[in-house]
């Protein structure tokens, strides 16, 4: 985030310019603040930070519980409270809260106070990370290490407790005797402190909820989280200014229809250079089974899913191909892809393993045909299909990005990552590899060189470190767009799909891909080989390897030449299907959904 600040003699131009400068070309979010203490992050969520220790104390609660009730359960990050201050560093957070106590007047003061605890650990310099230890220590043990929570009271480092906390979402907890006391402080003490920044630290409240999204990660802002909760129906445990009852009691929230409201005028206005489009778009054109469409204006379809991880699953695949049928039929373009962290984890291999329990091998082959016509769906669209991959976008996910035109986050950690569960690419993954490996030939050019790395990518599981490592290792092409700022992304996307569109796209025709046969496997199988005998592979990872470059290669042919697409499509199904009734390939996928880890064996 960047924070724009002008003084009372700020020429309007250099402000447009600095707030246009930093989100087109520094992909930041920029906030136009006030010149007020600690302009507007750090003015809300350091409060809200110091609320939250108020409350904890009040109600007994610990550091382990208030990290597990201030995380992801609020739609803020895995660090939470505690990890987040350990990780900034004790000192700076009491710096702050010092200098804001001693700058503001009135009752938000009496929050801004460091309690005792923390006034503890300051005088024994333990300040986080920086020092070693904070809330948090990590310890050698026998078994590896082990990180101890301190006890507040006691100033001692104890082992951490759970308190079947996860999978548990915020409504559930509301009704929870403490944890609900907890929810409505902490949250009531929020929203009405919020409320009584305006005007005085911004005069759009628009502009708070997007530093507290940019600034502190939050998914919502204060003012978005209680438009969520209903505004009216929270109003008897908040405290809220007079501008905010007023609105509730004419039936209003915050944001509607894409608008935001405005105190002053009491009425919805427009939000100024609004790139996130989906806030924007009003005609929702199908919902279900977690899968939907929206009309994004401009005859633009949007497509998008909120399975766990964003895995492609049956019901994915269903509103993918829907949604392909209702953009062919009646809009000029479709856009793929969401607001979420991460793009696709892949396909959903909970599906895969109960199908290879079972032993129903002609069912898993029909899955994965299905899946294979959904990717070239997208190849062979009439209207153009931009996929927009952001964060993790793994296995399926990298497929369908591969499938299609893209436009990717600058952070994307894109990747074929099916190895590492005893697999192959199989959703078109390697057959479009192969077939950007045959469009890359030159004349002179040592294309064993290039065909090289892309096997080692897709046998490792390579995962791109930014969307510019991506084009290199050929997941993304040259022409495929990079949004600096991630906010910008499906704005970029679709007017994208709107260029291509008005440039007359027409369907790609199938083309012939020229693989290596023989010629490559035997490079590739020597290689394997010397692995192998120098124990730097197991025998599963040198079978899972054979089968990558049998298909990469075009199989079992005599010499170079040109195959179809479904040729490699089919090849890629058989290894598949072959790997899967291995019982090693049977326990690698069992690891990652039951421990989150790849077992090596």
């Amino acid at each position: 985030m960047l924070e724009i600040i002008p003084a009372p003699s700020t020429d309007a131009e250099v402000i447009q310019f600095l707030l246009h400068y930093g989100d087109l070309y520094l992909g930041k979010t920029t906030v136009l603040c006030k010149d007020t203490p600690a302009f507007i992050a750090n003015r809300i969520g350091v409060w809200a930070m110091m609320k939250t220790l108020e409350v904890m104390q009040r109600l007994g609660l610990t550091v382990d519980e208030i990290d597990a009730l201030t995380g992801p359960i609020l739609g803020r990050p895995k660090s939470a409270t505690f990890r987040t201050l350990d990780m900034a560093g004790l000192d700076v957070l009491a710096n702050v809260v010092v200098g804001l106590h001693q700058a503001l007047k009135g009752k938000e003061r009496d929050v801004l106070q460091l309690p005792d605890f923390m006034k503890k650990m300051l005088q024994n310099n333990w300040l986080g990370d920086k020092t070693g230890q904070g809330f948090y220590k990590k310890i050698k043990t026998e078994k590896g290490s082990e990180i101890l929570t301190l006890d507040l009271h006691t100033q001692e480092y104890v082992p951490q407790k759970t308190f079947g906390l996860k999978g548990k979402d915020l409504k559930e907890l509301l009704v929870h005797e403490k944890y609900g006391a907890f929810y409505r402080e902490t949250l009531g003490g929020l929203f009405s402190y919020a409320s009584h920044c305006i005007p005085e630290i911004s005069d759009e409240i628009y502009r708070l909820d997007e530093a507290m999204r940019s600034g502190f990660g939050w998914e919502k802002g204060p003012f978005e989280m209680w438009d969520d909760m209903g505004v009216k129906k929270t109003l008897p445990f908040v405290d809220a200014a007079p501008w905010v009852i007023k609105m509730a009691e004419a039936g209003k929230n915050f944001y509607e229809k894409g608008k935001c409201y405005d105190p002053v005028s009491q009425r919805h206005k427009s939000i100024p250079h609004d790139i996130l489009i989906l806030r924007q778009a009003e005609h929702i054109v199908w919902e279900k089974a977690g899968s939907k469409a929206l009309d994004l204006g401009d005859d633009i379809l949007h497509f998008s899913w909120t399975s766990p991880g964003h895995t492609i699953g049956q019901s994915v695949r269903e509103g993918l191909h829907q949604a392909l049928d209702l953009a062919e039929e009646n809009f000029a373009g479709l856009v793929i892809g969401h607001n979420g962290a991460d793009f696709s984890f892949g396909a959903d291999l909970s599906l895969v393993l109960a199908l290879i329990e079972a032993g129903d091998f002609e069912m898993l082959d029909a899955k994965i045909r299905e899946f294979q016509e959904g990717m070239m769906r997208l190849r062979y669209a009439s209207v153009p299909v931009v996929v927009c991959p952001r964060g993790r976008t793994l296995g399926g996910g990298c497929e369908m990005t591969m499938h299609a035109q893209a436009q990717a986050a600058a952070e994307s950690y894109i990747g074929l990552v099916e190895a590492g569960v005893g697999l192959i690419p199989a959703g078109g993954g390697t057959k479009e590899m192969a077939r950007r490996l045959s469009l890359r030939k030159r004349e002179g050019d040592a294309e064993m060189n290039v065909l090289q790395q892309a096997y080692l990518n897709i046998a490792t599981g390579k995962v791109s470190t930014s969307a510019c490592e991506a084009r290199q290792m050929g997941f993304l092409r040259p022409q495929d767009g990079i949004s600096i700022n991630k906010n910008r992304q499906l704005t970029d996307a679709k007017n994208k799909a709107i260029a291509l569109a008005k440039q007359g796209y027409s369907r790609p025709l199938p083309e012939k891909i020229m693989v290596q046969g023989r010629t490559g496997i035997a490079l590739f199988e020597a290689g394997i080989a010397g692995l192998k005998a120098g124990n730097f592979i197991s025998r599963h990872d040198a079978a899972i390897a054979s089968k990558i470059a049998y298909v990469l290669c075009g199989g079992d042919l005599s010499y170079p030449q040109e195959t179809s697409e479904q040729y490699l499509l089919d090849l890629e199904r058989e290894a598949f299907l072959s790997l899967g009734g291995e019982k090693k390939t049977e326990a690698r996928i069992r690891s990652v959904l039951t421990n989150g880890k790849p077992l090596r064996n």
